[in-house]
This record gives C-alpha cells, sequence and structure tokens, in this order.
C-alpha cells in the first residue's frame, strides 16, 4: 500500500513540474526532482506469509471435520432406522406365517366340527324315525357343536385370516424394499438430513398401513367405501414452478408423463377398484351365509325327533345347513377371498403411488427426468419405446375408449 502512494505522489510531481512550452525571452527553472527511496519501505517477510497460510489450512481443517462429523451423525441415523426397518421386516414375516396357520387350521377345524355336527343330526333323525334309542345326547351334542361353529365363524370372518396374511406379506415386501433404499442412501454416500427425515415418514407410514395389533387398530375388513391401500407419506413437491428443461426434463416428457398418469388413473386404477368391490360384495355374501346357515343347523338339530313333519323338517335343516355351511365356509376362506380383495387394494394403491410420484416430480423435477422415465416403465413392464407409444397414442383419443391398460405386469 505505502508503494502504491509513493508512486502515485512521484506522478503527480513530474506531471506538475512538467515544462510548459517555451517562450521567447523567458527561461523556465528546471527543478531537481530527487529519487524516491523504495528500499526502506516494509515488506510482509516469509513468516507472516507462512502464519496467513497455516490459518486458512486451519480454517478449511475445521470446516472439513465439522463437515465430517454431520455426515457421521446422518449415518449413523440412517443405521438406526435401518436397524428398525429389518426388525419390522421379521416380525411381519413371522406373524403373517403365524397367521396363515389360523387360516388353515380355523378352516380345517370348524369343517370338521360342522360336518360332524351334521352326522350326528342325520344319525338322529334316523334314530327317531325307527323309535330306536332316545336320541337327547345326539340332539344336544349335535346343537352345540353347531353353535361352536358358528361363534367359530363369527370371529374368523371378522378377522379374515387370509386378509391379514396379505396385509403381512405387503408389509414384509415393502419394508424389504425400504432397506434397500437405505442401504443404497448410505452406499451412494453423502445422506443429508433430508433422507432421514423421508425414512422416518415412510417407516411411521407403514406402521400405520399395515399394524401388527388385532385389537383397536386392525384394518376394516368390510369398510363402505372401497379405496387404494395407501402405505406411504403424503408426496408433495415444492408449489414452485420449474423450467421445462432442467435436471434432464424436456417438455415432451412432461407431456408424456402427463398422459402416463391419466391412463393409470382411469383404466388401471379404477379397474382394480372396481374389482375390489366385487371381492368385497361377494365376501360379506359369504361372511353372512356361514354362520346364517350353521345357526339355522342348530336349531334344526334341536327340534329332530319332535315330531313327525317338525322333526323331518328339523332334520333337513340340520343335515343339509351343515353341509351347505361347510361349502361357503370352504369357498370363502379356503379360496382366500379376504386375501383378493386386499391384493386389489393393493394394486390399485401401487398405481396411486405411482400418480402422485409423477405429479410430484413434474412440480419440482427432483429426480432426473431420464431417470424416472426408465423408472416408470419398468415399474409398468415396459420398454422406453413401448411406454412412449402408450403416452403418444392417449392424447389423440379419450382415455376410456384405449382398451390397452398402462400396466402389463398385473
Amino acid at each position: 500500500m505505502t508503494t502504491l502512494q509513493t508512486s502515485a505522489i512521484l506522478q503527480s510531481s513530474m506531471y506538475s513540474a512538467a515544462p510548459s512550452p517555451l517562450k521567447k525571452g523567458k527561461v523556465m527553472a528546471i527543478l531537481d526532482i530527487p529519487k524516491p527511496r523504495t528500499r526502506n519501505i516494509p515488506l510482509p517477510n516469509l513468516q507472516e506469509l507462512e502464519l496467513g497460510r497455516d490459518f486458512i489450512t486451519s480454517l478449511n481443517t475445521t470446516f472439513a471435520q465439522k463437515q465430517a462429523k454431520t455426515n457421521s451423525l446422518v449415518i449413523a441415523k440412517l443405521y438406526t432406522i435401518l436397524e428398525a426397518v429389518a426388525d419390522r421386516v421379521e416380525m411381519h414375516k413371522n406373524i403373517g406365517e403365524q397367521r396363515k396357520n389360523w387360516n388353515s387350521l380355523l378352516l380345517t377345524s370348524i369343517n370338521g366340527i360342522t360336518l360332524a355336527a351334521a352326522t350326528m343330526s342325520g344319525i338322529a333323525a334316523t334314530t327317531a324315525a325307527v323309535g330306536g334309542a332316545p336320541v337327547v345326547a345326539l340332539k344336544m351334542s349335535s346343537t352345540l357343536l353347531f353353535l361352536a361353529a358358528t361363534g367359530m365363524l363369527l370371529i374368523m370372518n371378522k378377522m379374515q385370516p387370509s386378509q391379514l396374511v396379505e396385509e403381512q406379506r405387503n408389509a414384509t415386501r415393502l419394508f424389504q424394499q425400504l432397506l434397500k433404499q437405505i442401504e443404497t442412501s448410505i452406499n451412494i454416500g453423502n445422506p443429508t438430513d433430508r433422507d432421514v427425515n423421508e425414512a422416518m415418514q415412510k417407516v411411521l407410514a407403514l406402521d400405520k398401513a399395515y399394524p401388527l395389533p388385532l385389537l383397536g387398530v386392525m384394518l376394516e375388513k368390510f369398510p363402505s367405501n372401497v379405496e387404494a391401500a395407501v402405505w406411504w407419506p403424503h408426496q408433495h413437491g415444492s408449489g414452485q414452478a420449474t423450467s421445462a428443461d432442467y435436471n434432464g426434463w424436456k417438455a415432451k416428457l412432461e407431456k408424456e408423463m402427463r398422459s402416463i398418469v391419466e391412463v393409470l388413473k382411469k383404466k388401471d386404477e379404477e379397474e382394480y377398484l372396481r374389482l375390489g368391490r366385487k371381492a368385497l360384495k361377494l365376501n360379506k355374501t359369504l361372511a353372512i351365509s356361514g354362520p346364517f346357515l350353521t345357526g339355522l343347523a342348530a336349531i334344526g338339530s334341536a327340534f329332530v325327533g319332535s315330531s313327525s313333519y317338525f322333526g323331518l323338517l328339523a332334520a333337513i335343516f340340520g343335515v343339509v345347513g351343515g353341509g351347505l355351511a361347510s361349502v361357503v365356509n370352504t369357498l370363502e376362506h379356503g379360496g382366500q377371498i379376504g386375501m383378493v380383495f386386499e391384493m386389489y387394494r393393493s394394486n390399485a394403491g401401487f398405481f396411486k403411488l405411482m400418480e402422485e410420484s409423477i405429479e410430484s416430480n413434474l412440480m419440482d423435477r427432483q429426480e432426473n427426468g431420464e431417470l424416472f422415465e426408465m423408472k416408470v416403465a419398468l415399474q409398468l413392464g415396459r420398454s422406453l419405446s413401448n411406454l412412449r407409444d402408450l403416452a403418444s397414442s392417449t392424447p389423440s383419443r379419450k382415455v376410456q375408449d384405449i382398451n390397452e391398460f398402462g400396466s402389463k405386469l398385473f
């Protein structure tokens, strides 16, 4: 700084002392300007430069240590969530196996009890018709067995073990998927607090969607309105409009994704909800018919042998009602109608999740456009060219007129 000031003073002095054009008869005096003494100007020595460099290095080291400490804390949180998710995978898997055994054991037991009661009722009616030994014991045994079967059927139809098994199966698969996502975030490196929050929200959403206890928080098995299953936190974009040419997104790709959303919403999701409503209606009918038939058989077996007309009618109710109850019970729980209903709900939820994911990315462009297009194509079981053909054919006609569904997987 001192050198610069000295140079400026010297330059101004030289300009002021410069001789003007000589005029006749005048002699201009030339000033003797002393040479500047620059050898006494203090300059920073090497020791001071080294101290400054060391200070900057120490600042960089402190910042790097702080950043590493933050990253290590985030990774530790992700590993904590990872352990909890792995534990939930095992819990849902084990409980799913247990409830699968419930379904098979209860089905076999109730059918065995019902058929035994129907056999006793028939024997009692035959014995009473030929005027044999007293049939009170057979009548009482048959009635009690029918009542026991009715009570067990009511409990079984309320719980729907096959539907519970499907819930645990879905939960196991989705928790395993979340487990892989967290491992990928850790392996790629540079996880942030946002990754931790998203993982926590997904765990809590899955816990709410597929609860483990039966009492108090069990999912409604016969809902009044069939809706798609939801196992993810609500997705929403930043709400800020982003230019189309950003992060791999083009105007053509944006139009393509909007067309895919329309197809999934109007065709795939609606189709599985329609099938779910049919499965629910059938399951309700069978769930009411089974206990009704066993209860009717219990009443009939109690009046076996009372009189000629009523005794014959009671025997028919006891034997035929018990046999039909076994058929209905086998069709409902052996055919796993509850599982089919839950499967349809889950499939509709899968397409709803895809719709929300696409709409969220259209708002904030979080994922790379080309990578996201490939992800959507794989989820729908299509190639990239096949996906683009579907999207290009949608705007030219109404969605209802398209015979092809969006997904080729299921």
